[in-house]
């Protein structure tokens, strides 16, 4: 991700966009929008780099932190999110215990100095998002081994000490070569460590590839080139393909390992800009395919990757990369993969940009995205920012465009066989409530298990539909078979139905319809 500086400035809670449609002049029909669909991505980035985000304090306790973390994710739960990015290697480090690099100084403020108490954050927030029916996906930065100058800091072993001849310093950062062969295999095994270590739901990263450019600067891999690039007309090119390489490797060996992990990417917003590239957008901006060498579009053409989460940062007014032409540019390239919309709560904070100081603006970038079909929903930049509730923005999620539950869409590519129904399900008035408990179902056709359940609750005489969100009472995953419904209301009768999920979130048939009076 990258990071931009900004300092947070108090806004007053607008809550115009909480409720009803919002009123666009920029050609939006928010009235022909599907207001609550049932399938949608709804993602968050936890940058934790320089602790942005979290942990606030990287010499609080282990105990404090777990708070910080559940608490940040309850917020989000509330709010609609079903899906964070935690940010787990952001300079060649570690935010998790079964790591064979240094624990990462942003979470305990010294690099290669474990949490004490301690604990696996990684574990621990896995199991945060799951009980909220949200998805973890562990955020890597592939290629940066330092974020300052400050060498010294570093532990004694950190990669770019035992391996020195695979880095070059860049913008005053070491940064590993993506042109040595080594590099690529070293970053693969670090990935696969987590697939095979971890429940995570996917695999995610950042737009940090060869380095953003910087005035009077170069990068230094000529050697490299001579040794490696014989088979290309120019260094670009082969760069190129040295990050091809990279993301092949990656959803290869990902879904070989564990088929079931989504893998994605979220580049820089301009893949190139038309007068750069006949294929390009109608922009004037920087470009990931020429400043960053990452050919996001052919990833996602070959079906190297999952999805691709575009950071389209800037507002629907824009004269240099305006926010509809870029949207309609990556649903024009989604080659029928996930496209999920990089957004920017973090530029009201800002205050540079006008666009962003009206309410509108991104509800109706929301808008507009919904309104496309070949794009499957958003995600955040960052936690904090939409923790502040800027314009109200966060409000207006809560209790407008995520009022209903909803689910990840499904990955069809990679599986496309849901689970067989919850059995026996059984329904009874409890203390506190309703109770519900069930068999787990039969086996799926292919063997996949059961990931978790999804509970619907009906009004008696409500027809039974299991398409409309508004009648999902959880997402659960989990493997317990029972919930216990303490929103019912006593006098009320009810009917409940569960499905099924497995881990990519195919959904089983319903079981029989159970009607309880509380």
């Amino acid at each position: 991700m990258r990071i931009y500086k900004f300092s947070f400035i108090f806004f007053p809670f607008l809550f115009a966009f909480a409720t009803g449609f919002a009123q666009s002049d920029d050609g939006i029909d928010a009235s022909n929008v599907e207001r609550a669909p049932k399938r949608e991505f709804r993602g968050v980035w936890i940058a934790t780099v320089v602790n942005i985000d979290w942990p606030t304090n990287a010499k609080a306790m282990p105990d404090v932190q777990k708070r910080e973390l559940a608490d940040m994710m309850e917020t989000h739960y509330k709010t609609g999110i079903n899906a964070v990015m935690l940010q787990v290697r952001p300079a060649a480090d570690a935010l998790y215990a079964k790591s064979f690099e240094p624990w990462s100084r942003y979470l305990t403020g010294h690099q290669g100095r474990a949490p004490s108490p301690h604990y696996d954050p990684l574990e621990f927030a896995i199991g945060e998002a799951h009980k909220r029916g949200m998805e973890l996906h562990a955020w890597f930065n592939p290629y940066r081994a330092t974020f300052d100058k400050n060498f010294h800091l570093l532990s004694g072993d950190h990669i770019t000490r035992s391996k020195p001849e695979w880095f070059f310093t860049y913008g005053g950062i070491k940064l590993f070569n993506p042109g040595l062969p080594e590099v690529r295999e070293y970053i693969v095994k670090v990935i696969l460590n987590v697939v095979d270590n971890y429940d995570v739901d996917g695999i995610h990263l950042d737009d940090y590839f060869y380095p953003y450019p910087i005035a009077g600067q170069r990068i230094n891999d000529d050697d490299a080139y001579a040794q490696y690039g014989g088979d290309f007309d120019n260094i670009k090119e082969w760069r190129r393909d040295n990050v091809d390489q990279l993301i092949k490797m990656l959803g290869d060996s990902i879904h070989k390992h564990k088929p079931n992990v989504k893998f994605g990417v979220s580049p820089f917003g301009i893949w190139a800009n038309k007068h750069q590239h006949p294929e390009g957008s109608a922009t004037a901006g920087g470009s990931s395919y020429y400043e960053n060498f990452a050919d996001s579009r052919k990833w996602i053409e070959k079906g190297w990757i999952d999805y691709i989460n575009p950071q389209i940062y800037w507002p629907i007014r824009s004269r240099a990369a305006a926010y509809l032409k870029l949207l309609d540019w990556w649903s024009n390239n989604a080659y029928n993969r996930h496209l999920y919309i990089g957004m920017a709560p973090y530029r009201i904070l800002e205050r540079k940009d006008p666009n962003f100081r009206n309410p509108a603006e991104l509800p109706n970038q929301l808008y507009a995205l919904r309104g496309n079909p070949r794009v499957q929903g958003s995600v955040y930049f960052s936690s904090t920012s939409l923790l502040r509730n800027p314009l109200g923005f966060a409000d207006s999620l809560r209790t407008n465009f995520y009022r209903y539950k909803a689910l990840p869409p499904p990955m069809l590519w990679l599986d496309s066989v849901a689970p067989e129904a919850p059995r026996n399900l059984t329904v009874r008035p409890s203390l506190s409530g309703v109770f519900l408990s069930w068999q787990p179902p039969l086996p799926a056709k292919d063997n996949e298990p059961v990931y978790g359940y999804v509970i619907y609750r009906f009004n008696d005489g409500e027809k039974v539909d299991t398409e409309r969100p508004e009648n999902i009472l959880r997402i659960h995953y989990s493997v317990d078979t029972f919930y216990e419904d303490t929103t019912a209301e006593k006098g009320k009768s009810y009917l409940y139905v569960v499905t099924a999920l497995d881990k990519l979130k195919n959904e089983s048939e319903r079981s029989p319809a159970i009607a309880v009076s509380n």
